[in-house]
């Protein structure tokens, strides 16, 4: 095979993945958005039911690294997570320093899903990468579901 197209079938197959990477990407994000979407309707039926499913990722509330959470939309006491169960978001910060958790609280509203961006490592890493998260408020709660896109 010529160096011309080594060059070419490399550079196909590099597009090939980033496209690959990319859908990954795009269908991790509609799963944490439809995730989130699941978790607001489950809050609405039975809080206290749901918070439960969050924490213990049942009912179809645990795919991979997607997991909803909930903490208190006036104190951001967390009342829904696998793994950080009664810690305050708003005091949680990335390795940046980004307040992400009062961030969300602040901005989340009702019937509106938004979105931030922070660096957090994957979980049984210690090297910190974009995470992505969606989130709302619902009945006194804020709720996210968050993913990674890298």
């Amino acid at each position: 095979m010529s160096r011309l197209r080594r060059v070419l079938a490399a550079a196909a197959l590099g597009s090939m993945l980033a496209a690959t990477a990319a859908q990954a990407d795009g269908d991790q994000s509609a799963a944490a958005h439809a995730m989130l979407e699941r978790a607001v309707a489950a809050v609405k039926a039975n809080p206290l039911t749901a918070f439960e499913s969050f924490t213990k990722g049942t009912n179809g509330f645990a795919e991979g690294d997607l997991y909803p959470f909930c903490a208190r939309a006036r104190s951001g006491w967390v009342v829904a997570h696998p793994s950080r169960l009664g810690e305050n978001i708003a005091t949680v910060s990335d390795v940046n320093g980004k307040l992400f958790g009062k961030e969300m609280l602040n901005r989340a509203q009702e019937g509106r899903i938004d979105e931030i961006h922070y660096m957090w490592p994957k979980p049984g890493h210690k090297t910190p990468v974009q995470k992505d998260t969606f989130f709302t408020k619902v009945d006194g709660v804020i709720c996210g579901v968050g993913y990674y896109s890298k």
